[in-house]
């Protein structure tokens, strides 16, 4: 018999066993949005979802995959049509209650893959708060799918944008979109846009991947998409291929794959009152 691993799609006694059986649960993180003329609002959910799917596919019996939270704080993007933006404080209480709900099912592992940029502070918060707001049962981690280290290291081996080429609807994106839904790319549409940098006190523009130079401070600001980006996209979108997605798809799994065995074997431990 196939193993079960859709959290949805599972009944309460199989959840129930599910949980006995120390598994992790997976929460994919996303938000609807532009990513250019090119690419669907999805992407930030797509690819996500996939990659946890993906990851389940290969051990279904250690981890689940919870249905995505597919609306996030994007407040920046509104100039572009079609955006969906949920309050910051009302997205991590969402997420908060959503991982309280899994611990308190006996998922008491839980690793939300992140695939919007500006959710990655929210989700971090939220990780943190359900952790303290069940006292320490659970233990939850917050990770965006491109900060995966085996994603970074073929990113690194196969890329062909500059720095800043991965930013936003780019080379990155794109190419794991083509491998997962080539027919709703159009790369036809996609263009190359990459804004002059900023100074290295104020950030640089940072790289999805590659992250900000050495020399730029780590400081982050974030003005409204349109003052800067006429497509939505803040990349390189033209040299993406399926090849490369698949490659970064595979990558990314094997990272979550290992991921998932060593949150299984970690322990958390009791709180204890030192004073």
């Amino acid at each position: 018999m196939t193993t079960k691993y859709q959290y949805g799609k599972m009944t309460w006694p199989e959840i129930k066993e599910a949980a006995a059986q120390r598994r992790v649960a997976l929460l994919p993180t996303g938000c609807i949005e532009d990513h250019g003329p090119h690419l669907p609002l999805d992407v930030d959910v797509l690819l996500p979802t996939t990659i946890c799917e993906r990851t389940a596919a290969q051990i279904p019996d250690r981890c689940v995959v919870v249905p995505a939270v597919a609306h996030g704080y994007d407040p920046h993007h509104l100039d572009f049509p079609g955006v969906i933006h949920v309050d910051g404080q009302v997205f991590i209480r969402y997420l908060v209650d959503i991982c309280k709900s899994l611990i308190h099912h006996g998922f008491t592992r839980i690793i939300m893959l992140n695939g919007h940029g500006s959710n990655t502070a929210f989700t971090e918060v939220a990780a943190r708060l359900a952790v303290i707001e069940t006292d320490g049962k659970g233990l939850v981690y917050a990770l965006n799918h491109w900060g995966i280290a085996e994603v970074r290291k073929v990113v690194a081996e196969l890329r062909d944008s500059p720095h800043g080429g991965m930013s936003h609807g780019g080379e990155l994106e794109t190419s794991l979109y083509l491998a997962i839904d080539p027919d709703n790319v159009y790369m036809d549409k996609a263009a190359a846009e990459i804004p002059p940098d900023l100074p290295m006190s104020l950030g640089g523009w940072n790289d999805l991947v590659a992250g900000r130079s050495e020399e730029a401070n780590h400081a982050v600001a974030m003005p409204y998409w349109s003052t800067f980006s006429k497509t939505g996209i803040r990349g390189d979108p033209t040299v993406a291929t399926a090849e490369k997605g698949e490659q970064f798809l595979a990558a990314a799994v094997r990272g979550m794959v290992q991921m998932v065995e060593d949150l299984r074997e970690l322990e958390v431990n009791p709180r204890v009152d030192r004073h």
